[in-house]
């Protein structure tokens, strides 16, 4: 993953769910889906599309008196981006803070544990096998 020059904000994070679920859509489109969550004007909503535009973090085509937003960052990589910041400037780089954070904080399901002891066994065999590799 190549580091994005802009980081998008908490406004612009909200609109790339968005698109990332519905797909391209007008200012009209995303605002409607925004103004059921919280107070937002049209004119915002605009300007925080129009600044994404700039930053390249959406791109956009002409529809008649429209424009379609597109999302032109996958939700993978702006949720590593996000994880990497979180881990480097809240938890000293230390993914295990991290994940004891949220292992303490939040009530896990019998399953999501089992996913999540399948995935440390995973991680350990596949580390298990790099050192015997060397």
């Amino acid at each position: 993953m190549t580091k994005r020059k802009y980081f998008p904000t908490d406004s612009e994070l909200e609109i790339l769910q968005i698109l990332w679920g519905k797909g391209p859509s007008t200012v009209k489109d995303v605002n409607i889906i925004l103004a059921n969550e919280k107070e937002v004007g049209y004119t915002t909503t605009l300007k925080i599309l129009q600044i994404m535009h700039e930053k390249k973090l959406v791109s956009r085509e002409k529809d008649g008196k429209s424009h379609i937003y597109t999302a032109s960052i996958s939700i993978d990589d702006t949720r590593q981006q996000v994880l990497d910041k979180v881990v480097d400037t809240v938890f000293q780089g230390s993914a295990m803070k991290l994940v004891m954070q949220a292992l303490g904080n939040r009530k896990s399901s019998k399953e999501e544990l089992e996913e999540i002891k399948k995935y440390l066994e995973t991680l350990n065999i596949v580390k298990g096998e790099e050192a015997n590799d060397e």
